[in-house]
């Protein structure tokens, strides 16, 4: 069952992606020795800034961040400093991690997590009322 009623089909949190990957990146990941599903899915982990595999990783994360700005993704819902407060209140989110933790410990912590995710999405989302920005563009 989703977390929340909007999360199937395109944006279900489980999914099987199929598609063509450029013949130029197959061939940098077989000279580099990387599994093509591995880099993708560091690519996603870093930029999700969550609590998995962080240390270490702030310089490649902050690129990923630069490049979704750089391309403009969500511009047209976001301001840049409201991106960059997104991702900043992301990554504050992924420094905590119940380390050494019991289990019922780090189960509390998940279901917090969780929810904290729902509240952070509804703030978000709502904050310019699902609407275009009305500077997008500008």
């Amino acid at each position: 069952m989703p977390a929340m009623k909007w999360q199937t089909g395109q944006y279900s949190r489980t999914q099987t992606f199929r598609f063509t990957l450029p013949y130029s990146f197959l061939l940098f990941c077989r000279l580099c020795n990387e599994n093509p599903a591995n880099l993708l899915a560091d690519f996603m982990d870093n930029l999700s800034c969550g609590a998995w595999k962080r240390e270490g990783r702030d310089k490649a994360k902050q690129h990923l961040i630069n490049y979704v700005l750089e391309m403009g993704y969500g511009s047209e819902q976001y301001t840049p400093a409201d991106l960059q407060e997104m991702f900043k209140e992301l990554d504050a989110l992924g420094t905590i991690w119940p380390a050494n933790g019991k289990m019922k410990t780090i189960d509390q912590f998940c279901r917090w997590r969780e929810s904290y995710h729902k509240y952070w999405y509804k703030k978000w989302r709502f904050k310019y009322h699902c609407k275009p920005r009305t500077d997008a563009g500008l």
